[in-house]
């Protein structure tokens, strides 16, 4: 079900009491899907779209509990909703194993060629050539960090594989970085709808790896994108936590994760207001951060954390 970064998350329009709610079931319905409560997970999903039902990603992730949960007429109605709201990742849907339950049913061959013919009528108006170098710079970004934690698992954090590794891998994001820092300031933030979202999403990658200087030039720029449409919120907060902690002050949405050099143990970088990280993780369509943590085999425990803080914004002096 979770969706990697190129998917575009559309911000909420609405506020106040609705918007906490919304966030709130969203919140606890990724919870339940986490925890294998697809029931209760698609029943939450449900009161949640019953006071707004805009956001692609979050109707997505509801048929994919619908679907696991046996209930295959609302999981068609959600995925179809997505779709009329902006999910384009067909590669995605047609892989996504939490939707099998679905393959065998007549709409869904209707559903995918839905979302087929929009995506040819989307790319009748792409700029081509942009798209393309924005592909290519995608394949240079990952081609090298895919590699690590296979490196990293076999031969170490500190072996010389590691440190060769990172060095090409600078080196390619040095002239990545050349290359999108003109697109930007030629082209501006194309969005998806120009370039296709994978492409999108390049110019958020390199600047995501780039220095702080930069990362603060184009910080205003994605932030105007994200209200046109054209940028992720979810890849803006990641942006937004990684300027927070170079400029040593706390994180607002729990992205970010070091490495205590006493014991090289994994921790959440000091974080502002833990006990309502998953309200505004959720505002921006990221998922819970107990199940984010559990990437660098992390259990969240907030009055843990809140405990150890202290010790923690000690290392990021």
């Amino acid at each position: 079900m979770r969706n990697s970064i190129y998917t575009l998350v559309l911000l909420f329009l609405f506020t106040g009491i609705n918007a906490q709610e919304y966030s709130k079931l969203i919140n606890e319905a990724d919870k339940l899907y986490e925890s294998k409560d697809y029931k209760m997970s698609a029943d939450l999903y449900s009161k949640a779209f019953k006071m707004e039902s805009k956001n692609p990603n979050h109707l997505y992730n509801g048929a994919c509990a619908s679907s696991l949960a046996g209930n295959t007429e609302k999981a068609f109605k959600w995925l179809n909703l997505a779709i009329d709201n902006g999910w384009t990742n067909l590669k995605h849907l047609s892989s996504d194993t939490d939707l099998e339950n679905l393959h065998s049913k007549k709409e869904w061959e209707k559903t995918t060629a839905k979302l087929e013919k929009k995506l040819k009528l989307m790319e009748a108006n792409y700029n081509k050539p942009l798209q393309t170098e924005l592909l290519a710079i995608f394949e240079e970004d990952q081609k090298y960090r895919i590699q690590m934690n296979e490196i990293q698992k076999k031969f170490g954090p500190e072996s010389k594989e590691m440190q060769d590794l990172w060095k090409i891998t600078n080196q390619t994001d040095s002239v990545n970085l050349l290359k999108v820092k003109k697109i930007l300031d030629e082209n501006g933030w194309v969005g998806k709808e120009k370039v296709g979202a994978q492409a999108n999403s390049t110019l958020f990658l390199v600047i995501q790896h780039a220095d702080l200087e930069t990362q603060k030039k184009y910080l205003p720029m994605m932030k105007e994108a994200v209200t046109r449409g054209n940028a992720s919120p979810g890849s803006l907060a990641l942006l937004i936590d990684r300027i927070e902690i170079r400029e040593g002050r706390k994180q607002i949405y729990g992205s970010q994760i070091g490495t205590n050099p006493n014991n090289k143990a994994f921790y959440v970088l000091p974080l502002a207001d833990p006990d309502n990280v998953d309200k505004r993780r959720a505002e921006v369509g990221l998922a819970p951060i107990s199940g984010y943590v559990k990437n660098w085999n992390l259990t969240w425990d907030v009055e843990k954390y809140k405990s150890e803080l202290p010790e923690l914004e000690k290392l990021n002096k």
